[in-house]
C-alpha cells in the first residue's frame, strides 16, 4: 500500500503551485538558459576543432542540438510520467537511491546553480567593463548587484519571473534574429561546404573526421547546456503531460536551428581567410565582425545589447527553476526543512531561492569566470548520464504507470545519449584534474550529507 501511495504521488498533477507556465513560458525559460554568450564565441571553437571546415563545423552544431534534443526527450518522458517538482532529483531518486538523488541536488545547491548564476552576472558585467572602465572588483560589484536584485523579483512569484523571463527572450531574440537575416540576404561570400579542408587536415595531423568531429561537438554542446531545468518547475507548468514535451521540442529544436543558421550567416558574410585569420590571432567574436561589417557601428551596439540580454535571460531563468529542485530535497526528509516551506502570498520556495542568492554572491567573490565555468560543468554532466540510464530502469521497474510521451528510437538513442554525455564527463576531468576531483568530491561529501540526515530521521521516528 506504501508503493502505491508514493507511486500515485509521483504521478498526480495535483499540486500546491500555482500552474501558470505555459507552452510559450516553457520555451522562454529553455531558450533563455540555453542561448547565452555561446552563441558569439562558441564557433570560433567549433572551427578549430574541424580543422577550419565550414561545412563539418555547421554538421558539428547540428549534431550537438541533435544530442541534447534526445537528453531533452529523456527528461520529456520522465517529467510527463513522474510530473513533480525537482526533476532530475526525483528521477535519481526513483531509478537509484536517494542518495544519488541527493547528491545531484547538493551539488547543484552548492556549486552547480549558484556557481552558474555567477558565472554568468560576471560575464554579463564583463561586457560593460571597457564602457564604464571597471575595475575586476568594480565588475564583481556591479554583478553582486545583479544578484541580488534578480533574487528579489524572484521572491515576489513565479508570475512576475516567468514574464521577465519571456520579455527577456523576446527582446534578446531581436538583435539575434536582425544579424542573422542581414547577414543571410546581404552576405555575398559562399563557403566551402564540402568536407575538403577537413580532410586534408585530418591526413596531416595523424587523426580522422570522426575524431575532429568528436572533440568539436563537445565544444558545441556546452552552449546548449540548460534543457534540463525545465523539468525543475513540472509542478507549475499548465497541463505538463503535454506542455512539457512541446516546450522542449520546440525550445532545444529551435535553438539549434538558430545556432547553426547563425553560424552559416557568419560564414556568409566573413571570407574563409578572414575568420581562421581572427581565430587564429584570439579574437573569438565572430558575429561583432559580422555585424560591424554589415550593420556599422550600429551593429556592434547591437550584438553586445544581444550579448547582455542573453546572459541576463539565462541568468534569471536559472534563479527561477534551480530552488524548485533543493525544495524537492527538503520534501524528500533529507535536507533542511525550511527549504520545504512555500510563501503563502507568493507560493514560492522562498528560503532556497534566499540561500541559493547568498551561495551566488560569495562564489562571485571567491572565483573568477574561468574557474566557475570550469567547475559547474565537471560537477554537472555525470548526473545527466545517470538521468538518462534512468529512463530505460524506470520502465522496467514501473512498467505499468502512464508515460504520455516516449523518448523516440528507445533504446539505441539512449545509450547513444548516455555515452556520449559519459564523454563529457571525461574529457573535462582529464582536462582539469584538480576541478575534476572538486566535482566528484563535492557530490561525495552529499552523500555524508545524506546519511547524516538519515540517521537524525530514524533516531527522531524512534
Amino acid at each position: 500500500m506504501d508503493n502505491e501511495k508514493r507511486l500515485e504521488s509521483l504521478t498526480t498533477e495535483k499540486t500546491e503551485f500555482k500552474r501558470e507556465i505555459g507552452v510559450f513560458g516553457g520555451v522562454s525559460i529553455i531558450g533563455g538558459i540555453m542561448i547565452g554568450s555561446g552563441i558569439f564565441y562558441l564557433g570560433s571553437y567549433v572551427l578549430e576543432r574541424t580543422g577550419m571546415d565550414s561545412g563539418l563545423a555547421l554538421v558539428c552544431w547540428i549534431l550537438a542540438g541533435l544530442i541534447s534534443l534526445f537528453g531533452g526527450l529523456c527528461y520529456a518522458e520522465l517529467g510527463t510520467a513522474m510530473p513533480k517538482a525537482g526533476g532530475r532529483l526525483v528521477y535519481l531518486d526513483e531509478a537509484f537511491h536517494p542518495v544519488v538523488g541527493f547528491m545531484a541536488g547538493f551539488t547543484d545547491w552548492l556549486i552547480g546553480g549558484p556557481g552558474s548564476i555567477a558565472a554568468v552576472s560576471i560575464a554579463l558585467m564583463t561586457v560593460f567593463q571597457p564602457y564604464f572602465g571597471l575595475s575586476d572588483f568594480g565588475v564583481k560589484a556591479a554583478a553582486i548587484v545583479l544578484i541580488v536584485a534578480a533574487t528579489l523579483y524572484n521572491l515576489v512569484g513565479v508570475k512576475v519571473a516567468s514574464i521577465i523571463q519571456n520579455l527577456s527572450m523576446v527582446a534578446k531574440l531581436v538583435p539575434v534574429m536582425i544579424i542573422l537575416f542581414a547577414a543571410i540576404f546581404v552576405g555575398r561570400v559562399s563557403p566551402d561546404l564540402s568536407f575538403a579542408q577537413a580532410g586534408e587536415y585530418a591526413q596531416n595531423n595523424d587523426t580522422s573526421i570522426i575524431s575532429m568531429i568528436a572533440i568539436a561537438v563537445v565544444a558545441a554542446l556546452w552552449a546548449y547546456e540548460g534543457w534540463t531545468n525545465l523539468n525543475t518547475v513540472a509542478e507549475e507548468i499548465k497541463n505538463p503531460k503535454k506542455n512539457l514535451p512541446l516546450a522542449l521540442i520546440i525550445g532545444i529544436g529551435g535553438v539549434t536551428v538558430i545556432y547553426t543558421l547563425f553560424n552559416f550567416a557568419i560564414m556568409k558574410v566573413l571570407p574563409h581567410d578572414e575568420i581562421v585569420s581572427m581565430i587564429e590571432s584570439g579574437d573569438l567574436y565572430l558575429g561583432t565582425a559580422v555585424a560591424h561589417k554589415v550593420l556599422g557601428s550600429a551593429g556592434a551596439f547591437v550584438v553586445t545589447a544581444g550579448m547582455v540580454l542573453a546572459m541576463f535571460g539565462s541568468m534569471n531563468g536559472m534563479i527561477l527553476a534551480q530552488p524548485r529542485m533543493y525544495y524537492a530535497m527538503a520534501e524528500e526528509g533529507h535536507f533542511f526543512k525550511c527549504f520545504a516551506k512555500i510563501h503563502p502570498k507568493y507560493k514560492v520556495p522562498y528560503a532556497p531561492i534566499i540561500v541559493q542568492g547568498v551561495l551566488s554572491v560569495i562564489l562571485v567573490l571567491i572565483r573568477n569566470l574561468d574557474q566557475l565555468t570550469n567547475l559547474v560543468v565537471v560537477s554537472a554532466m555525470v548526473f545527466n548520464v545517470l538521468v538518462v540510464l534512468a529512463v530505460p530502469i524506470l520502465r522496467k521497474k514501473y512498467p505499468n504507470i502512464e508515460r504520455p510521451y516516449k523518448v523516440w528510437f528507445y533504446p539505441v538513442s539512449v545509450i547513444i545519449t548516455a555515452l556520449i554525455f559519459a564523454a563529457l564527463v571525461v574529457n573535462s576531468a582529464l582536462d582539469d584534474p584538480v576541478v575534476g576531483l572538486t566535482g566528484f568530491g563535492v557530490p561525495a561529501f552529499g552523500a555524508l550529507v545524506y546519511y547524516i540526515f538519515d540517521i537524525k530521521n530514524k533516531k527522531a521516528k524512534k
